[in-house]
C-alpha cells in the first residue's frame, strides 16, 4: 500500500521519481517571508510563526510541511534578520531545511522601500523503504541520507499600496549519485514572482488582490490567484486557485499581538487525487525594539 501511495504521489506532481519541489503554501499572501528573503524585517517588527500543511490529507503517505519561521528589523530599520526551520515530508521521503535571511533595504522616493535579501543553510535529505515491498535493485527507491549546503536570493519592492517580489529560495539543485553514471535528482530550483495590490474601498475596509507564479528548471509551473478581504487590520478573508486545479479558502484572525490563519484547499474536477488539504498558522508580531513600528500589518 505504501509503495502504491508513493508512486501515485510522485506521479500526480509530475515528477521523476524521488525527485521534489520547494514546499507549497496557501497563506503566502499574509507571509510572504517564506518565499522571498527580501521580506526579511520587511514590516518593521519582530515576527514569529509556526505552519503546518497537510496536503491530501486522508491519504497514507501525503505531503506534510512543518514551518517555523521568524525575522525582525534590525539597525533603525534599515536592515532585517531571520531563521527559517522546514520539514517536508511525502511518502518515504524528507527534507529537513535550516536557513539563515538577512535583507537590506532602501528607501527611495515617496513611500516606497527597496528590500534586497539573501538565504543561506544547510538542506538534509533522508529516504525510508524499509516498509516498502521492492524489487531487488530498484534504481527509483534507492535508500539515501545526504545533507547539503544551499543558499536563496530575492529582490521586493514595497509601499503601502502594492508589493512586487521575485526570488529563488534555494539555487543550488541537489542530486543523488548512484554510480554508473546515473543521478537522481532530489531537489530542483524553482522561481518565484509574486505581487500584491491594495484597494482601499473605505477607512475600514481593503480588497487585496494577489499573484504568484513560480516554475522550476525541470517541471511545469503553475500560477496562484487569491482575493482576500481586509477588515482594519484585524480579520480577511479570501478565496484563492491555483491554476483552476484546486480551489480555496483563506482566513485570518488577528488578537492583540497574535495572528490565527486557516486555510482550506479542495481539488477541482480534473485533480487525480479528491482529498482536502489544511493549513494552519499561528504567529506572533511585537514591537522588539524603540526603531520598530507600533501597528502590525501583513502588507
Amino acid at each position: 500500500m505504501k509503495l502504491f501511495v508513493t508512486q501515485l504521489l510522485l506521479t500526480v506532481l509530475c515528477m521523476p521519481a524521488l525527485a521534489q519541489q520547494d514546499p507549497v503554501y496557501a497563506q503566502y499572501p499574509n507571509n510572504p517571508f517564506v518565499l522571498n528573503p527580501a521580506y526579511t524585517g520587511l514590516n518593521n517588527r519582530f515576527n514569529a510563526n509556526l505552519q503546518y500543511r497537510s496536503q491530501w490529507s486522508a491519504v497514507e503517505g501525503h505531503p506534510e510541511t512543518f514551518n517555523f519561521n521568524t525575522h525582525m528589523s534590525i539597525l533603525d530599520n534599515k536592515a532585517g534578520v531571520g531563521l527559517i526551520v522546514v520539514q517536508d515530508k511525502i511518502g518515504e521521503n524528507t527534507t529537513t531545511e535550516v536557513s539563515a535571511t538577512g535583507s537590506y533595504k532602501i528607501k527611495l522616493q515617496g513611500d516606497r522601500i527597496f528590500s534586497f535579501g539573501m538565504q543561506m543553510g544547510m538542506m538534509r535529505f533522508t529516504n525510508s523503504n524499509a516498509d516498502l515491498n521492492l524489487q531487488q535493485g530498484d534504481p527509483y527507491f534507492t535508500t539515501y541520507n545526504i545533507s547539503r549546503f544551499n543558499t536563496g536570493a530575492g529582490a521586493m519592492l514595497k509601499s503601502d499600496r502594492y508589493m512586487v517580489g521575485f526570488s529563488v529560495p534555494r539555487l543550488l539543485p541537489v542530486t543523488v549519485d548512484q554510480g554508473g553514471g546515473q543521478r537522481i535528482l532530489v531537489y530542483d530550483r524553482t522561481y518565484y514572482l509574486f505581487g500584491s495590490y491594495q484597494v482601499f474601498l473605505n477607512e475600514r475596509v481593503r480588497l487585496r488582490p494577489a499573484m504568484l507564479l513560480h516554475t522550476s528548471d525541470k517541471f511545469k509551473g503553475s500560477v496562484d490567484l487569491n482575493m482576500n478581504l481586509q477588515i482594519e487590520d484585524f480579520y480577511s478573508a479570501g478565496v484563492f486557485t491555483r491554476s483552476f486545479n484546486t480551489y480555496g479558502l483563506l482566513l485570518q484572525m488577528i488578537v492583540k499581538h497574535y495572528r490565527f490563519g486557516y486555510a482550506i484547499e479542495v481539488p477541482g474536477a480534473k485533480t487525480a487525487i479528491p482529498f482536502t488539504t489544511h493549513e494552519f498558522m499561528l504567529g506572533i508580531s511585537l514591537r522588539a525594539l524603540r526603531s520598530h513600528q507600533d501597528s502590525f500589518s501583513v502588507f
